[in-house]
């Protein structure tokens, strides 16, 4: 065990949103029963850096504990981030944005790129296969690192990951943020995200997380605002003619002479303007 003021958090951390609800039930769990499975951290300096295990931490600092057991390992920072990468991905609450960027870390890692890289090399492999072209000897070299990584997730392959997970990252922030809080599934995200209007795509999103719309719904009111976009909009004047029009077939007109030799003239004045 060592004093949990002595543990430090990462710069980079693969995970950034943690339910209030569930870290709570795990404090009470580790309140009643201890910390069953120990953090991972290494050393470094006089400190240690946190490697896995974020949750139990912080439901211990909830807690108040001054200390934990932990597991220290010795690490290179490449070996750590995978550790953490990869333990991340174990979770079951694993929520897709989070599984996503875990497992574009991976791939960069594995090609000792940056993510813009693995997103290259996805779209260079996709075009190449649909053009029937050749891929040069080293961007076959880093595909096939790649796949060892794909094999070993176990839930991706290359193409389905750069079409159904990859998009998932360029979705507006107000539905971004909400499928990292896990407060819908993907493919509900990926069907508000279609609206550009900020303001009906807020709307639709606040619907669906409050009433757990489902995504025929969704797709039904998508579609609706669709054709009321398209629907062609009257100028000012014609509005103001057939609202006119309207009004005077509803009107008891006909039955008051003054009223009716007076809608007589305006019928002419009308007529004349439009010679």
């Amino acid at each position: 065990s060592v004093a949990i003021d002595l543990i430090t958090l990462p710069e980079s951390q693969p995970r950034r949103f943690f339910d209030p609800d569930k870290l709570a039930q795990l404090a009470e769990s580790i309140k009643e029963h201890g910390i069953l499975e120990p953090p991972i951290v290494r050393r470094v300096g006089e400190r240690y850096q946190l490697v896995a295990g974020e949750r139990r931490l912080r439901a211990a600092q909830m807690l108040g504990l001054s200390e934990i057991p932990i597991i220290c390992k010795e690490l290179s920072d490449e070996q750590a981030l995978q550790v953490s990468l990869i333990e991340n991905l174990q979770r079951e609450d694993l929520n897709p944005i989070e599984e996503t960027e875990a497992i574009l870390q991976l791939l960069a890692i594995s090609i000792a790129g940056t993510t813009a890289d693995v997103v290259s090399l996805l779209n260079q492999s996709s075009n190449a296969k649909k053009r029937n072209l050749e891929l040069t000897d080293n961007v076959i070299r880093q595909l096939e690192k790649m796949t060892i990584v794909f094999d070993r997730v176990g839930r991706f392959n290359p193409e389905s990951f750069r079409t159904n997970r990859l998009p998932l990252l360029k979705l507006p922030d107000d539905v971004l943020n909400a499928l990292r809080q896990g407060q819908l599934e993907f493919t509900k995200a990926r069907a508000i995200a279609k609206i550009k209007d900020d303001l009906q795509r807020q709307e639709l999103l606040t619907a669906t997380i409050t009433d757990n719309l489902p995504l025929t719904a969704i797709k039904q009111q998508i579609a609706t605002q669709a054709v009321e976009k398209t629907a062609p909009t009257l100028p000012p004047m014609q509005t103001q003619i057939d609202r006119a029009l309207r009004s005077v077939k509803q009107a008891q007109v006909w039955t008051d002479p003054k009223k009716q030799k007076r809608l007589e003239k305006l019928l002419a004045e009308l007529e004349q303007l439009m010679m």
